[in-house]
């Protein structure tokens, strides 16, 4: 597993996620890794995002992130992170890149959505 180990957070990935279930996204697919870079050192497992190519459905939803400039994606995609996944590092076949500061951001805020994190206000949403 050379190389798997020290991966960092938000760096774009190819990885087999077989077997799914209903709406989880499957099939061998591009991820974004979330988990930070402390328990990607330490863990034989990664907190991932799915990503999808379908970039026309839902563009507005607050919890997907587009990508239509990073080299690291062959074409524009969406980060959907209402599909967050933990993961063995044996499922990664490649690392692809890394992703920008702005969208870094962007992950983030999405994550914040997705994950009902009110960090400002201390409430949680229902």
């Amino acid at each position: 597993m050379t190389g798997k180990e020290n991966r960092r957070e938000t760096e774009p990935a190819y990885a087999d996620m077989e077997p799914h279930i209903g709406s989880e996204q499957g099939g061998k697919r591009p991820v974004v890794v979330l988990q930070n870079n402390i328990g990607n050192r330490h863990s034989p497992t990664l907190i991932v995002a799915t990503v999808t190519t379908r970039t026309e459905k839902k563009k507005n939803q607050p919890t997907h992130v587009l990508v239509d400039s990073n080299p690291a994606f062959e074409e524009p995609s969406m980060i959907l992170l209402e599909q967050i996944f933990t993961i063995d590092k044996s499922r990664i076949e490649r690392f692809m890149g890394y992703a920008s500061k702005a969208e870094m951001l962007r992950i983030d805020m999405a994550l914040l959505v997705s994950l009902a994190l009110n960090v400002l206000s201390g409430n949680r949403s229902e």
